[in-house]
């Protein structure tokens, strides 16, 4: 049996179908809550078979239980990047994965758990995956979401250092910016094909924000767009090398600009593009990052050597089988 954490989310139901897909058994651990007509979590799960939907509040006394788990995937966190709630954030993103390290430690499991690509705040330190106490304490993310990745990344820097009891194979991921299908229940914090997607479909021109730095032009911000069947299939290729643990980035390794990505959703649609540019929203200003880029030496060290889905493919793919079909769930 697998244990996938937020395993009715974004990542974590794709994850959870690939498994499944597998022959594993997979026991989700989420709140499914009520949700957003015809975009509730349940629906990212319907498709598949799976052993059990586990609220997080029972975690402990299902691990107590002493059924084998062949490894832990956690994704689940809070993963909005706008949250002000330290204290839920604290106990979601440091406490949890805290516990199930200890848990994964003493059990002897493999523990594979999402880390971000927010860690590295506005980017000015690059975007090196160095897991060493060092690199690590120069970086400052801008955000509450960053920092708690970031804490849980140091603590395990920590214990490793100290030579505390850690899992057999263990795994930190930092995702850059995923995209693909069962994003749909995230609302504001859903990806930008999906929203601009959105916007082309009721026939209005895609906006994207305009940029408030100097030398960057209206819509050239650059993100590391990464397709999430790319996110899964490093999370598989871990779980069969048992062997291979350290903090990997997980991206496609090539930053494309804002309006790459619109443009892309316009060709896969066979449409023009129509791209209008807007203010830069208050609560992102000073906060929002302007380049991104994994940069993926250590995960090619390791072994790694499936090539990423390109931009224009993953997005015609998402747009032209997900999102402008009948129903848009993987």
């Amino acid at each position: 049996m697998y244990l996938v954490t937020g395993g009715a989310g974004f990542i974590g139901s794709n994850l959870t179908a690939a498994l499944a897909a597998g022959g594993g058994e997979v026991m989700v651990v989420d709140r499914l809550r009520k949700g957003t007509p015809g975009a509730e979590k349940w629906r990212n799960l319907a498709k598949h078979t799976i052993a059990g939907i586990l609220p997080p509040d029972d975690l402990e006394q299902f691990l107590d239980r002493g059924r084998p788990i062949e490894a832990v995937f956690h994704m689940g966190a809070v993963s909005d990047t706008t949250v002000t709630d330290g204290d839920w954030v604290a106990a979601s993103n440091l406490t949890l994965p805290l516990m199930l390290w200890a848990w994964c430690a003493k059990k002897g499991v493999p523990f594979i758990y999402a880390s971000s690509a927010a860690v590295y705040g506005d980017g000015a330190l690059g975007f090196d995956d160095d897991a060493t106490p060092a690199a690590l304490s120069v970086l400052r993310p801008l955000n509450l979401y960053g920092w708690s990745k970031l804490a849980f990344d140091r603590r395990v820097a920590q214990m490793l250092g100290r030579g505390m009891p850690a899992p057999p194979q263990w795994a930190g991921l930092r995702f850059f910016n995923v995209y693909g299908p069962n994003e749909y229940h995230k609302g504001r914090m859903q990806s930008v094909v999906a929203h601009k997607y959105a916007q082309i479909a009721k026939g209005e021109a895609a906006t994207l924000f305009a940029s408030d730095r100097p030398g960057i032009a209206d819509g050239g911000q650059q993100r590391d767009f990464v397709h999430v069947d790319d996110v899964v299939n490093v999370c598989l290729w871990l779980a069969d090398h048992p062997r291979v643990s350290g903090l990997f980035n997980v991206g496609s390794g090539i930053a494309r600009s804002f309006a790459d990505l619109a443009t892309a959703i316009y060709a896969a649609l066979g449409q023009a593009p129509d791209i209008r540019y807007i203010p830069m929203p208050e609560d992102l200003q000073g906060k929002y990052q302007y380049f991104t880029e994994a940069k993926l030496d250590r995960l090619r060290a390791v072994g790694y050597d499936a090539a990423t889905i390109p931009l224009e493919d993953g997005v015609a793919h998402y747009v032209r089988d997900h999102l402008a079909s009948g129903d848009p769930h993987r």
